[in-house]
């Protein structure tokens, strides 16, 4: 089969499913490999795997795997050597590889002792292609929603102008959009299910919150208070979201979220 790609070597087109979104704390419940050779053949590998920890609803809400579905499937750590081997000496390549599949592929292979590293690959990801080459500026969004040029971009003035018609175009397009400016934010801070606060400081993990950032990402808020109070404290310190410090402050006094189920 002919193709548009000049290959040297193999190419591995890598996709992911999981139970989340932290490398450090989630692990993979699903993975697909299609192998290009440099002379059009194809070669393609497929499992489910057991994760060892339960999926949360929010992930089966994405890709619509449970808990029972993959509880006679392999480890990763069953499967690492014939990944690792199918994956040798090749570049690799997915949408949005860069920050979610491959670092959580290699966090796995880690978690595994299988050695896999970057290094004398090339990444390729398409989803920076599709952004590089489909630009998601102010003149994108006049052409797509007003279907006009925007032919003063960059100055000031017009931009703001722009800018209103462009939120008041995009308010006719989506009629489940809030139409006021607090409830725009929350839409547009908060992806469904994930994160607490706009400031992306907490998100939700088996129903109890989990730092999603710095050196306690993926770590429960109630260890990092009984364990290291202080960091708390610094978070309240700095400029960060009121929001996001209001969760800091309860958790402090020993408060902590809820999600409903």
């Amino acid at each position: 089969m002919e193709h548009s790609l000049t290959l040297d070597r193999p190419l591995a087109i890598i996709d992911v499913e999981t139970t989340g979104l932290v490398p450090e704390l989630d692990r993979i419940v699903e993975i697909a490999i299609v192998k290009m050779y440099p002379e059009g053949k194809r070669t393609k590998y497929h499992t489910r795997i057991n994760p060892g920890i339960p999926i949360p609803p929010e992930a089966t809400e994405v890709h619509g795997i449970r808990d029972q579905d993959v509880k006679d499937e392999p480890r990763f750590s069953m499967i690492a050597p014939k990944v690792a081997e199918m994956l040798e000496d090749c570049d690799i390549a997915g949408f949005n590889i860069s920050t979610y599949d491959f670092p959580m592929l290699q966090q796995e292979f880690k978690r595994a002792g299988v050695e896999f590293s970057a290094e004398g690959r090339a990444i390729v990801d398409a989803m920076r292609i599709y952004h590089m080459k489909e630009p998601r500026d102010l003149e994108a969004a006049c052409h797509f929603y007003l279907g006009e040029e925007h032919k003063h971009a960059h100055s000031a003035l017009d931009d703001a102008h722009m800018t209103l018609r462009v939120l008041e175009a995009q308010l006719q397009t989506y009629e489940d959009l809030p139409r006021d400016p607090a409830g725009l934010q929350t839409a547009c801070s908060l992806p469904k299910g994930r994160y607490l606060d706009s400031g992306r400081k907490f998100e939700w993990r088996h129903h109890q919150v989990v730092f999603a950032f710095g050196k306690y990402r993926g770590q429960f808020l109630k260890d990092v208070v009984g364990n290291d109070p202080g960091y708390l404290e610094w978070m309240d310190g700095v400029d960060i979201p009121a929001d996001t410090k209001k969760i800091v402050r309860e958790a402090m006094n020993g408060k902590f979220p809820k999600q409903s189920c």
